[in-house]
């Protein structure tokens, strides 16, 4: 676009809104830096503009209010693109300024942002960096919503599923008009309806920079593609856009329509650390405007960085600018954007106070849980960050839900065979109340997953003991090599009908657990269509089919996909497994049983202190009289084992789940096979028998694990 004159007048503007705010009178300016010494304005035609056509240069004695720098552009139409430049000290080593008149910055407020021009090589040495920055652009906000509003499912109802929204349809056969958009996703939500979540949680959609990955693995022509390399908290990813200057209203028309469908959206947010990296990384908008507010700098040398999220720097996120900042981040996608929820990668190290250490009572994340706009908004911690601080179970507040990897870590060594876990077992199938219930805490506080994005995929899970991340180029250095796997004897791909066999049933034991277990479950996406990264644990890099959902595999695995839809269909239709309280093992008033009763092979006899242990059982009672109770048993040892059943007078047993079949889950009245009393559950599988009636019976309680 051409604007209409050349120059615009200006005014004073204000300070009270950060970013561009386009008003009647033109477009209001306003940013904050501290230390600046002289900010100038620079307003562009298009985002790829080789020169500004205005600078707009402002006087501190009109257009600063305390440390906000303001202006108002008569008649600037949006469409306009910007950034700002700063002046001002350099002393890094006592101050911890870096400014540099010569950079051209994003505004850190940009709700629009475009990087057609990004070069972060340019970016990461003093000097002019006018042709090759990224932009912000000058957005009119008129969207209609057609009375759209966050919705707001139940915590202890909630069904997660985690995703790469352009991942999940950039496949060639997810046939979408524009795949990897969010335009495309919107065409799969029949599929996520059939599949039955809840919420999808998006891995970051908020604007990241592509080209920050290590030299050698940018050789390879791989690029940042999990996203967690955030440089704008206000705009979403320009690259999921099909027309990037609409990226904020495709957004919104992708909420809009999942919405309508009644899923939830989750954000994968990352305020621990941003895309400038260290001491040798690109200065984009914070480091060039506010660097010794905005980042955790060396007490002794100011020109360093305190690294606590091993990404090159960690954000002052308790600094009251910062905090301010940060939470406006949060109201704006929620009251703006309609978002349900928020995930926040590595949380601890947002507890972190400006002097680096733990604080119980940090200024974001209390603001966070206790704001009156964000209280119906879910909000999950993953409770550690990369420095040591891990807080799975201590997680600062009240409200705040934690990725429990206490929980991944046993469930793994379980159903891998480990012996003497079955205390622990129990704990976590009740909800974690070890972690949780003395602070005043609900089984909701824990979010239960198997596999996650980062790490290992469902069926990477069961087909190897290590991790083969050579495509990545840092020679296999790169991930975790604590994975707690097993390849069922052979490392990788198989042809042997006994090993693929055995992988199948333990994808389903996993699956099964997950379902059956108290609290919140977390599905990883394309583990229902045993999905494989070929034994990468870390594939942030690999923006190809070795992450993209497998759209090619859906049929080939249907049996896995609908195992799955089938486990989370029963898990909705028994309340029981979605408490909102912790069992207790105890007859509830007005009742005829226990809550939960816990066995072994032998009713009322669990192996709680046995080390060679690898089964349990337990009889979950309806949560009214007309759910029927279930009775799940699981095997992890290699031999078949009989299961003494308990005696419902009146009712009969139902086979609900078996994992030893490929059809896994059971339709309604399909009869169990008993025999005398006792049901035989196959080596490293488990059964569920689900009751017929609705009718409250006896059932024996036994001593309740610790916990």
């Amino acid at each position: 676009m051409r604007m209409n004159q050349s120059h615009y007048q200006i005014a004073p503007g204000h300070w009270e809104q950060g970013g561009a705010t386009v008003t009647a009178a033109g477009v209001n300016f306003c940013v904050f830096s501290r230390l600046a010494d002289r900010l100038d304005l620079l307003l562009f035609d298009h985002v790829e503009a080789a020169a500004p056509f205005q600078i707009i240069s402002l006087d501190p004695r009109v257009n600063r209010t305390f440390y906000f720098w303001h202006v108002l552009v008569l008649g600037l139409p949006d469409g306009t693109c910007y950034n700002w430049r700063a002046a001002g000290p350099c002393d890094t080593r006592e101050s911890g300024c870096r400014f540099d008149p010569g950079k051209a910055l994003l505004d850190p407020w940009a709700t629009t942002v475009s990087d057609r021009l990004w070069d972060r090589k340019r970016a990461r040495v003093r000097g002019d960096n006018l042709d090759s920055a990224m932009r912000a652009m000058v957005v009119r906000d008129d969207y209609d919503w057609e009375g759209d509003a966050p919705i707001h499912v139940p915590m202890n109802r909630a069904v997660i599923y985690e995703m790469h929204l352009a991942g999940f349809t950039r496949h060639p056969a997810s046939g979408t008009t524009h795949p990897g958009t969010y335009r495309a996703l919107i065409e799969k939500i029949p599929y996520l309806l059939q599949l039955g979540i809840t919420h999808v949680e998006l891995l970051p959609i908020m604007a990241f920079d592509p080209q920050d990955v290590p030299p050698d693995t940018a050789g390879r022509g791989l690029t940042n593609y999990w996203g967690y390399s955030t440089h704008s908290f206000f705009a979403p990813h320009p690259h999921f856009a099909v027309e990037q200057a609409r990226a904020r209203d495709e957004f919104r028309d992708l909420v809009k329509a999942l919405h309508r469908a009644g899923i939830g959206v989750l954000l994968d947010v990352v305020f621990n650390h941003t895309a400038e990296g260290g001491v040798d990384g690109p200065t984009i908008n914070l480091k060039g405007l506010g660097n010794e507010v905005f980042y955790h700098l060396d007490f002794d040398d100011r020109r360093l960085y305190r690294d606590y999220t091993g990404c090159g720097n960690t954000v002052n996120c308790n600094h009251p600018i910062v905090t301010r900042f940060l939470v406006d981040s949060l109201l704006y996608w929620v009251q703006q954007m309609h978002v349900d929820g928020f995930r926040f990668d590595l949380a601890s190290a947002l507890a972190r106070g400006e002097d680096g250490n733990p604080q119980y009572h940090a200024p974001l994340l209390w603001q966070t849980e206790l704001s009156p706009y964000l209280h119906r908004a879910h909000i999950i911690a993953e409770a550690w960050d990369a420095a040591g601080l891990y807080q799975v179970g201590d997680f600062p507040g009240f409200r705040w839900a934690e990725w429990n990897g206490r929980y991944r870590d046993l469930m793994r060594a379980f159903v891998r065979g480990d012996p003497g876990l079955i205390s622990e077992v129990a704990t976590r199938l009740a909800g974690s109340s070890d972690l949780y219930e003395a602070r005043g805490r609900l089984p909701i506080n824990s979010v239960n997953f198997i596999t996650c994005h980062d790490g290992f995929s469902l069926w990477d899970l069961v087909s190897y003991d290590r991790k083969h991340n050579e495509s990545n180029g840092e020679q296999n250095r790169d991930g975790s090599d604590h994975n707690i796997s097993w390849n069922c004897g052979v490392e990788g791909p198989s042809d042997d009908p006994d090993i693929v066999a055995l992988r199948r049933r333990q994808a389903r034991n996993f699956i099964a657990i997950l379902m059956l277990s108290q609290g919140v479950p977390m599905l990883l996406a394309g583990d229902e269509v045993l999905h494989t990264q070929r034994g990468n644990n870390n594939t942030y890099c690999q923006n190809n089919a070795l992450s993209w959902f497998a759209w090619d595999q859906v049929q080939a695995n249907q049996p896995m996909l609908n195992f799955v839809r089938g486990m989370i269909c029963l898990r909705r239709r028994h309340p029981s497994l979605t408490r909102d309280r912790f069992l207790t093992g105890q007859i509830e008033s007005g009742r005829t049983l226990p809550d939960i009763a816990w066995h072994g092979v032998s009713l009322d006899a669990p192996d709680w202190d046995d080390p060679e242990a690898r089964t349990l059982a337990f009889t979950l009672a309806g949560t009214t009289e007309e759910e029927p109770p279930l009775h799940a048993m699981f095997n992890m040892g290699e031999e078949m084992q009989a299961f003494a059943v308990p005696v419902l007078p009146g009712r009969r047993w139902l086979l609900a789940v078996d994992t030893t079949t490929e059809p896994g889950v059971f339709p309604p009245d399909y009869p169990a096979s008993l025999v005398s009393g006792c049901i035989r559950v196959g080596p490293r599988s488990l059964v569920v028998l689900e009751a017929q009636g609705s009718r409250e019976v006896g059932v024996r309680s036994s001593p309740q694990p610790t916990g």
